[in-house]
This record gives C-alpha cells, sequence and structure tokens, in this order.
C-alpha cells in the first residue's frame, strides 16, 4: 500500500505542472493576441487578468469578447476599400438639386443648374474652374455676364411710358333717361 502513495503524488504533480503551464500559455497567448487587435492599454490588461484570474472560463469570455480582427487586418481591409474606391468612376451630382449628372452634361436635366461650359474653340464640356481646355489649349471658360440695361436707351420708369389704347378699349359713357 505504501507504494501507491508516491505514484500517486507523482502524477499529481504532473497534473499540477500541466495545469499551471496551461494557465500561463493561455494567459502568454491572450496577451500576444489582445496585442495584435487592440492598442488600448485598458483593454489589453483587462484580457489578460480574465484569463490570470479564471483561468479557461477568463479564456472563454475573452475568446468571445475579443476584437475580430487583428489591426493588421484593418489596415489591409481599409487599404484595399481605398483602392476600390479609387477604381470607381466619378458619381457626379448637380449641387443645386442633388439629382446625378453626367460628366458630358452642361446644365443640369432637372434643375437648369450650370455645371459646365462648352469649349470656345472645340466644344468640349469644361470644368467650370478650368483656367484652359485640356483638350485643345484655348482659354478656359469664361465667366457669363449678365448684361445690364444698354447704355444708349435712357431709363423710363414704367409710369411714363404711355400705354396704347384701341377706341374699344375705352370705356363707354351712358346716359341717363
Amino acid at each position: 500500500m505504501g507504494s501507491w502513495q508516491p505514484l500517486f503524488a507523482f502524477i499529481a504533480a504532473i497534473l499540477i505542472a500541466y495545469v499551471v503551464v496551461l494557465w500561463l500559455g493561455a494567459a502568454v497567448w491572450v496577451y500576444r493576441d489582445v496585442r495584435e487587435r487592440t492598442r488600448d492599454g485598458w483593454t489589453q490588461f483587462v484580457s489578460v487578468a480574465l484569463v490570470v484570474v479564471f483561468s479557461l472560463p477568463g479564456l472563454v469570455l475573452y475568446l468571445m469578447m475579443r476584437p475580430r480582427e487583428t489591426m493588421l487586418e484593418a489596415y489591409e481591409r481599409r487599404l484595399e476599400t481605398e483602392a476600390l474606391m479609387g477604381d470607381l468612376p466619378d458619381r457626379r451630382t448637380c449641387p443645386g438639386c442633388q439629382r446625378p449628372t453626367r460628366p458630358e452634361y452642361l446644365l443640369c436635366p432637372y434643375c437648369r443648374t450650370g455645371l459646365r461650359q462648352a469649349c470656345t474653340n472645340c466644344k468640349q464640356p469644361l470644368e467650370l474652374t478650368w483656367i484652359a481646355c485640356p483638350y485643345c489649349g484655348a482659354q478656359g471658360p469664361q465667366q457669363i455676364m449678365v448684361p445690364s440695361t444698354p447704355a444708349t436707351a435712357p431709363y423710363a420708369p414704367p409710369s411714363a411710358v404711355p400705354i396704347p389704347t384701341s377706341p374699344s378699349a375705352q370705356p363707354t359713357q351712358r346716359t341717363s333717361p
């Protein structure tokens, strides 16, 4: 009967060592994993503390609550998204009504807002902010000036202009019986 006690103590020591190594390994793995997933020191501390204090149940809690992707994966996803967005064609909208327009439109077909101006030389549509035509090199869009009243015609207020009347439009006078 005395031979079973040393064997039992040896097996217990191996099991305890196994549990301690498993516990420390889980804590180190969580520490490394959480550092790849977030820069927040508080989150890193709480994640490691969960495993150190609660062992395997803490590891299960960490696995349920950890960020879905690593910082490297998030960065690569953002780069991929930016690259895809760069490949998309420009989506133009009218500044007046916010409806979609095409690059060749000079006016918005919905609200008639001026979008571009035709080149005076090659008739290509030019952005209003360009200073030169990229197609032919001519001077860019001219500022459209709204003409005022001609300088040769004097200003006459509306009441001074005679209104032509026809004989049928004049009121008739009635005579009383």
